[in-house]
């Protein structure tokens, strides 16, 4: 059976280190699972790494262009692309990322996954309040309003794309048993193994702390800048990154460099707890701790074993 190894949590544990140290070991390649990642010319707010040593190819880096809104379909499609011409050529394709949604579009299928994009509704919607978009969404699908948690609750973007799938389920509520054939993807083909990287709460702040003021002294204002001057919008999907849309605030509100750094430390300790939440979720996962002693030794031999099977 196809093997397929995926690394997973949240953000700042030292998942694509891991990736690159077991590509090493069993001749792998990396698919990135980050919607961050995805994006050209931002390369410093989205902590993209590579392998110093040019040995590890990585996928999934700069595939579109900033201005472009990039769904999780779209990675699916890729990402499987990938997978299958990585296993073509005899090696060991390694999944790594925190983005949810991209890592369970690879393992698990997404019934939602191919409900397409529709563009004039986005643009209909754009400006509605996330109350309204709420109460329009409690009107078309009730069941999906109610189990929406609080976050979900105040993200427009997660609003309006459960509005579409609602309205898209409406309209082809005929066709949606073969649609959901066709979504289970990957997941009775391939033989998985689920690592998991984990790190103390406050630990992780601190890292990401010293994180944040590196990529600013790397010039991710500089870098921000350059973006703009290109035509990107704040109003872009790729802007609205945490980091990026902090900056907004930053450049255009007048806020301190103090707040600037509080506020984006502040977004992503929120985001890595829906991350947790969300990983935990996923019995399969095999948990380790990046404080535990040759974690990378460790991994590796519960690697090898599964990948000798």
């Amino acid at each position: 059976m196809k093997k397929l190894l995926i690394i997973c949590g949240a953000t700042g544990v030292g998942k694509t280190k891991l990736g690159i140290y077991l590509a090493k070991k069993f001749n792998g390649e990396i698919i990135s699972s980050d919607s961050r990642q995805v994006y050209k010319y931002m390369d410093i707010g989205t902590g993209k790494e590579w392998d110093e040593t040019g040995e590890v190819k990585i996928h999934g880096y700069d595939l579109v262009e900033p201005s472009y809104d990039y769904s999780v379909f779209e990675f699916f499609k890729f990402a499987k692309k990938t997978i299958e011409d990585i296993w073509s050529r005899n090696k060991l394709p390694i999944a790594v990322g925190g983005t949810g949604f991209y890592i369970k579009s690879i393992t698990g299928g997404i019934e939602t996954l191919d409900v397409p994009k529709n563009v004039q509704l986005r643009k209909e919607l754009e400006n509605y309040s996330t109350d309204q978009l709420f109460e329009k969404l409690a009107v078309l699908d009730g069941g999906r309003a109610a189990k929406l948690n609080f976050s979900d609750k105040k993200n427009k973007r997660r609003l309006i794309r459960a509005i579409e799938i609602a309205i898209w389920n409406l309209e082809n509520s005929k066709n949606r048993k073969i649609i959901k054939k066709k979504s289970k993807l990957l997941a009775n083909e391939v033989d998985f193994l689920r690592i998991g990287l984990a790190e103390n709460i406050d630990i992780l702040k601190n890292r990401l702390e010293t994180k944040i003021e590196d990529r600013i002294n790397k010039g991710f204002i500089e870098e921000i800048e350059s973006l703009l001057r290109k035509g990107i919008s704040w109003k872009n999907q790729s802007m609205r990154a945490i980091g990026y849309k902090e900056a907004e605030d930053f450049l255009k509100k007048g806020l301190t460099y103090e707040e600037f750094l509080r506020n984006w430390l502040s977004s992503e300790m929120k985001y890595i707890k829906r991350q947790i939440t969300w990983f935990k979720k996923d019995r399969q996962i095999k948990w380790f701790n990046v404080g535990d002693l040759n974690l990378h030794q460790r991994i590796e031999k519960i690697v090898r074993k599964w990948y000798d099977m």
